[in-house]
């Protein structure tokens, strides 16, 4: 599941809008859905039933404060007594009812509830009587379930899920009226080739399912095209009938709704990137949030994190490191999301969990005031791609990592939203080989860098149209101040850059440096006769035999940067892959340059800035009375390799804000530790130091 390639995580996720589509501000959030702060979702098991302790769930919801719960109720399985034929009943359930009765609890403790479904199974009995609902291989024959053999993969598009699923999410609602319905998996698994696929996509289309092998790049699009209206039409059925039983309710899918187009439409955004594993960095929680806000806006967005380890070998019973837990929570929360535990087996199997989650809550109910943001206040925008998602990665992975380390404050603009209202808070835009950008596209940004804006390129963005064609130069080649000279190099080898201006800020930090290494690709560019820049290119020389290692030409007249003002603005562009290298190999030399040309770009003092030992993610927010400055930190030798085995406190942190419009603060607070702050104002700007920071600090700034 945490894989991190970027291509596999917006798919997993739904992050990948399609192409073309549009995009609005979504609107706030109205009703019950911004009150709940912390949720807590309980996911039965089929022999949990009678076996199971309601009480215990019901204090631990209480003593954590959770807000809000998401039950099990029906889909593979009903917990609750199912009069629909076919809706497969828990054989442990009996006469009980044990979605009802949690629902019962959690309500008396003035929590609100969603019921969980997940239609992407089902029994025998369903095959038996309706094989036309089960997905179907290429080869015709009917999906078995991939973990259960005795169990059939449904079709997410079909009458399964339009008809019969539809009857349960109906029956849920009129019996226990609850706040909204969740499902889980309900966009289907993967292509289906059964008879209602193919005939309602040939009509949608005319053409033939995409098959394994040979299929045509348009019925790869039209399918695409055609599942999203299918699934928006799929999610408007369901919300429309939950809130037909419940006015103040609504249907909550998990995952794919930026795809299906649906984000201006639900109130609350349930982010499900439940923990990491392998080579993903703990900051991957904290990027997955400014990414959901990037396109749901204010809107409150919740994200979903698990108690245990995740792997492709799915060991769903299991307990990690409470450390592991908490830093990915944690990180999540100070980029914005509310934060969900979900716990699968309702019968305790280890206890290790219930500890370090109840102090996280509880820290975050006495501190709610601060943890509800009103807007970011960041003014660097990491740009990620609407298509082409692919081609951008590492290169954005890289550059993430780069801001990270430097603790630059930032969030995500998606590539469709360059217009006024989403670029307005942003000084800074960062495009990490963006490579496709429409003609309308490039000319936002232009116009965004003529009015004071700040750009930082790499590699081809923009050598690509909307249609993916290569363009003969850059659609920015007038902001870049160099054209394409026809020729992308895909692997440079010993190569290495000269640092000829080191006086220029785009250096600093590297005084002492004769030269840095290059990249491993390089677009071949045009320049004015003559043109130095802060970095000048050393081509490729031999690595081999040792004896030939040696530079053939002492000096060359390729620049390796172009800095540049344009406009009002400042432009920086770097035509070679010096972001994703950074993110194979690590040289802080790269890391140092992309950290500041985002700061030369911006051509003003960063909002916050903290200087201590360590690795520190930083995020800068405003509520309504204060202004929040969370610093997470990551300084752990299991930080590219997790999970974390202890949490190691890095000293003192020197803080400094500047508070918007004008305000005064009237106290500083260290809402983490706890410790007396001292700080002093000067103008805009508030100065203090922390404690030592263990795993995390919010510096709190009352108003």
């Amino acid at each position: 599941m945490m894989d991190i390639n970027r291509r596999e995580w917006m798919l997993e996720t739904g992050a990948i809008a399609t192409a073309g589509a549009a995009f609005s501000q979504p609107k706030p959030a109205t009703g019950w859905f911004d009150r709940p702060m912390r949720w807590a979702q309980l996911a039965f098991v089929e022999d949990d039933p009678g076996r199971y302790n309601p009480g215990f769930w019901l204090d631990y919801f209480k003593r954590i404060h959770a807000d809000a719960a998401c039950l099990s109720a029906g889909g593979c399985v009903a917990f609750y007594p199912t009069k629909i034929p076919l809706h497969y009943r828990s054989k442990f359930l009996g006469n009980s009812d044990p979605f009802g009765e949690m629902l019962a609890g959690c309500r008396k403790l003035g929590m609100h509830v969603i019921a969980r479904v997940d239609p992407h199974a089902a029994q025998q009995n369903v095959y038996d009587a309706h094989p036309d609902w089960i997905a179907v291989e290429a080869n015709g024959k009917p999906r078995r379930h991939w973990a259960l053999e005795t169990s059939w993969v449904t079709c997410g598009l079909g009458p399964y899920n339009f008809e019969f699923m539809t009857g349960v999410i109906r029956e849920i609602m009129s019996m226990y009226k609850v706040d909204g319905i969740f499902a889980n998996r309900w966009s289907g698994s993967g292509m289906c080739y059964c008879e209602h696929c193919r005939k309602n996509f040939k009509a949608f289309s005319g053409l033939d399912l995409p098959g394994a092998s040979g299929a045509t790049e348009e019925a790869r699009r039209q399918h695409s095209k055609w599942r999203n209206a299918r699934l928006f039409e799929l999610y408007k059925l369901w919300d429309a009938e939950v809130k037909k039983l419940n006015p103040d309710a609504t249907y909550f899918p998990n995952g794919g709704i930026e795809a299906i187009g649906a984000s201006d439409l639900v109130p609350i955004l349930i982010a499900d990137r439940q923990a990491r594993s392998a080579y993903t960095l703990p900051w991957a929680n904290g990027r997955f949030a400014k990414e959901a806000r990037a396109s749901f806006g204010s809107k409150p967005i919740v994200g979903i994190f698990s108690v245990g380890l995740e792997a492709p070998y799915r060991w769903k019973d299991s307990v990690q490191n409470p450390n592991e837990t908490l830093i990915w929570a944690v990180d999540a929360i100070a980029q914005g999301f509310r934060p969900w535990f979900t716990k699968f087996n309702a019968k305790p199997l280890d206890n290790r969990w219930f500890k370090p989650v109840e102090d996280l809550y509880v820290w975050h109910w006495k501190n709610e005031k601060y943890m509800r943001n009103e807007r970011p206040l960041a003014r660097v925008a990491v740009v990620y791609p609407q298509e082409n998602a692919r081609a951008a990665g590492d290169h954005a992975l890289g550059f993430y990592h780069a801001l990270v380390e430097a603790r630059i404050p930032f969030e995500m603009v998606n590539a469709g939203q360059f217009d006024q209202a989403h670029l307005a808070p942003f000084k800074v835009l960062v495009l990490p080989n963006i490579t496709v950008l429409s003609d309308a596209q490039c000319a936002q940004l232009k116009s965004f860098v003529e009015k004071g804006g700040g750009l930082v390129a790499t590699h081809e963005t923009s050598l690509y149209d909307a249609q993916g064609g290569r363009r003969s130069d850059f659609g920015l080649a007038g902001l870049f101040g160099a054209s394409f000279a026809g020729n992308v190099i895909e692997r440079q080898q010993n190569a290495y850059l000269n640092l000829e201006d080191r006086a220029h800020p785009l250096l600093d930090g590297l005084a002492d440096a004769g030269r840095m290494i290059h990249g491993v690709k390089r677009v071949e560019i045009r320049t004015a006769p003559g043109l130095r820049a802060p970095l000048m290119t050393v081509p490729t020389y031999p690595d081999l035999p040792m004896e030939d290692v040696y530079q053939r030409e002492t000096k060359t007249d390729i620049p390796g940067v172009m800095v540049r003002s344009a406009g009002a603005g400042r432009v920086v562009y770097f035509p070679w892959d010096i972001d994703r290298t950074f993110w194979e190999v690590m040289s802080q030399d790269h890391g140092i340059v992309l950290a500041n040309a985002v700061r030369w770009a911006a051509n003003e003092e960063q909002p916050l800035r903290v200087q201590g030992p360590g690795v520190i993610d930083v995020a800068l927010w405003k509520q309504q009375s204060s202004v929040t400055a969370f610093l997470v930190n990551f300084s752990n030798p299991m930080m590219m390799k997790g999970p974390f085995r202890e949490i190691l406190p890095v000293g003192p942190q020197k803080v400094r804000v500047r508070l918007p419009d004008g305000a005064k603060a009237r106290d500083v607070k260290f809402l983490v530790s706890g410790a007396k702050a001292a700080w002093r104002q000067s103008g805009a700007w508030i100065e203090t130091t922390t404690p030592p920071i263990a795993m995390h600090e919010v510096v709190a700034i009352d108003l």
